[in-house]
Formats: structure tokens, sequence, C-alpha cells
């Protein structure tokens, strides 16, 4: 099983747009067994799969907050893809763990208890993080094997990523295996100057790990969201469905590589 968080303290950078195709991608062409979990309070990948933000019986709250089983907050998407969903119950999540000792592993647990009860049969688990560095972005790099960082190739793009490297490199103390899986370019036109300048910082700045695909702008994968469906679901021969079709094979290739 591999545990991929979808990370930037940034908005607006296609995070969730990220977390949502790349999990579609491995369900629906991959055939893979996926489980996508939204720790973000505003709920958006939730809502991007056709899910009812609101009227979901259990969400990552009452699996963090009140030990909720993880495997019966699980809801099965009419594409076969697995989701625990979010709402505003996460907000002020950490006010709410003020004081409490094991905070910062408190889903790696609910993982593994999960995986010791039989219920966590998954190739993939995709965590979409809020645009933030709170306490259950801590929770998802303490669970994870790696983080995939989107960003847009604008002039502040490194400098914001900065505190979340930094942070990265501190929690390695709690989870040896927390490292950087890759960056993805989104938002990207190829036509743009300054697109192609930053571009090439990133790829100076990080080399390897830098994904061969980008992500372009592209008005299918802006639309699909308000449709409750991933940009499979709602335009498949769009650009933005071969992209993410691309940065699927380049995880999967990673992940054989392991």
């Amino acid at each position: 099983m591999d545990i991929i968080a979808i990370a930037n303290q940034k908005g607006g950078v296609g995070k969730t747009t990220t977390t949502v195709n790349l999990a579609s991608a491995l369900a629906l062409i991959a055939k893979k067994k996926v489980l996508m979990i939204d720790l973000d309070s505003q709920g958006n990948a939730t809502t991007s799969v056709g899910l009812d933000k609101n009227a979901l019986e259990y969400t990552m709250a009452d699996v963090l907050l009140d030990g909720v089983a993880l495997a019966d907050a699980i809801i099965t998407t009419e594409t076969g893809l697995d989701v625990i969903g979010a709402n505003r119950d996460l907000a002020g999540i950490d006010v709410s763990l003020a004081g409490v000792s094991d905070a910062p592993f408190l889903l790696k647990q609910a993982l593994e208890q999960a995986q010791k009860d039989g219920k966590l049969d998954y190739d993939f688990i995709i965590m979409d993080c809020a645009p933030s560095l709170s306490m259950i972005t801590v929770n998802a790099f303490a669970a994870t094997d790696g983080v995939i960082i989107p960003m847009q190739c604008e002039y502040y793009a490194l400098e914001g990523v900065a505190d979340l490297i930094a942070t990265i490199e501190k929690l390695k103390s709690i989870n040896d295996k927390l490292h950087i899986r890759g960056v993805v370019r989104t938002l990207f036109d190829n036509r743009n100057t300054l697109a192609q300048d930053v571009s090439a910082e990133l790829i100076k700045h990080f080399g390897d790990l830098v994904y061969q695909t980008s992500i372009p702008r592209n008005i299918r994968l802006a639309e699909a969201p308000s449709f409750g469906q991933s940009i499979f679901g709602y335009e498949k021969s769009s650009k933005g469905a071969i992209a993410y079709h691309m940065l699927m094979n380049e995880v999967l290739t990673q992940t054989a590589a392991r």
C-alpha cells in the first residue's frame, strides 16, 4: 500500500485538483484500489467526486476527534473510488487537539488499526492536505510514505515552498519514510516566459524530483468539480485528462521502482 500526501501550504496551486484526478486516474484507468482521504475543512475534494460534504454520516473529524473507526467513514463512489470526506467539522482541530500527547499520530494510528482489522486493502491512499502547516497536515506527514507538491510556476513558487520543505525535514524524526516524492508543475502555460523561467528554476532546485508531466491551464479541469466529477468523468479527451493520465503513469513507475 502506497500512501501519498498532496501538500502545499499555498492555496490555489491545484492541490485538490491533483488529489482528485490522480486518485481517479489510478482507480479508473489503472484499475487500482484507491482510497482518497480529504484532510481539508473546506471539503473541496469531497464535493469534487459528487458527495455532499454536509450530509456525510462520518467524516475525518469523527475519525480523528471522536475515535470512529476509519473503515466506518469510507464511502464508495459510483466510479469505484473510495473516499473519506471532510467538512467544516475539521476546522479548529489544532485547538481541539491541544494538550493531546499523541496528536500528530492520530491518523497513522487509525490507518494501522484499520489495516490490523483487515479493512484497509488498497493499492494507494491519496490524501488532500489543507493549505496550511497545521496539526492535520502533521498527521498526514506522520502517516505518509511520500509527499507530492503541486507548484504553480509563478514568482513566489520557490519562496512559498521553503516552509513546507523545512517542515518535512523536521518531521523525519517521527516518520523516517517521509520524503518529497515529487513536484508537479500545475496551471502551466508553456507560452508564458515567466512560467518557463520558474519551471527551469524548479528543475534546477529539485532536479529529478520534478515530474516530466506538467498540468496545463485547462478550462475543463476548472469546470469538472462543479459537476461533482473528476476530469475523466467530465471530459476524458481534454488536455487536463491527458496530463493527469501521464502523471499517473509516472507515479506508477515510481511505485514499481520502490
